[in-house]
């Protein structure tokens, strides 16, 4: 069984961040640098993404999950603190559904509990065909430019962009078609650990539908809306992301 790669810094109770689609564990750098201090951040890099890159992608959702599970497993974690991004919050939504007495708490943020994302920019369809016929880099860049309020003009850009390209076509189309078979709504009256719904509201990925669906749908959630931040928000607006993270994983259980 081959276990993910992944990046870890600092020490104290153990913080788990799950990168999204085209992405990897680079794109937490900011955070393991705000968070080290007291805890230990692990960022995995799912498999196919990152530098996981040479790893065969699943196709489901939930064997993404049981691969963070088992690198968690593998490092000897027990109990965590969950945040999950975009295609990364349909993964943590499936570790709280198989592990959920190893979850502290739980952020689902920029996400949301349907995977064939109604109201995103482009239809899974689209964005397959593209993947196909431009090619990955051009995809991927394209696709990147969405994440931001100034699209290309960001300072982030080119990072996400240099991930997003070295991401395979295999990877891709499994995750296209990973989002396309999953459907976490069922599972959301389930969710007992304390959670936290984050969501940009520019957003062009997860229309508020999305993470309306899940503030509503698992028990006593709460929510943050950051004004004017797209699909990014720990990149647009860093330091408020990582306060209301901070805040809210640092809360005592009622």
């Amino acid at each position: 069984m081959a276990i993910l790669s992944y990046t870890r810094s600092g020490s104290g109770p153990a913080l788990v961040l799950v990168h999204g689609f085209l992405g990897g564990s680079a794109m937490w750098s900011a955070q393991l640098a705000a968070f080290a201090s007291s805890r230990d951040v692990i960022c995995p890099d799912l498999a196919g993404f990152g530098k996981s890159a040479l790893l065969t992608a699943p196709a489901t959702i939930e064997a993404h999950a049981k691969d963070v599970l088992d690198l968690l497993d593998h490092l000897g974690i027990a109990e965590f603190d969950l945040l999950g991004h975009s295609m990364g919050g349909m993964v943590v939504q499936e570790m709280a559904r198989l592990a959920p007495d190893r979850l502290r708490s739980l952020v689902l943020y920029g996400t949301g509990p349907l995977g064939v994302l109604p109201g995103r920019f482009e239809t899974i369809a689209q964005s397959r065909a593209r993947f196909q016929n431009e090619g990955m880099a051009d995809t991927a860049s394209r696709i990147a430019a969405t994440w931001f309020l100034e699209g290309e003009k960001a300072a982030q850009f080119d990072l996400c962009r240099t991930l997003g390209r070295k991401v395979s076509l295999q990877a891709a189309l499994a995750s296209l078609d990973a989002w396309e078979a999953w459907d976490g709504r069922p599972a959301l009256a389930h969710i007992r650990t304390r959670t936290l719904v984050l969501w940009g509201s520019k957003d062009r990925s997860y229309p508020w539908s999305q993470p309306e669906t899940l503030w509503r749908g698992i028990p006593g959630a709460d929510l943050a809306v950051v004004p004017n931040a797209a699909h990014n928000v720990h990149f647009e607006k860093p330091h408020l992301f990582d306060t209301l993270v901070r805040d809210f994983i640092t809360m005592v259980s009622p």
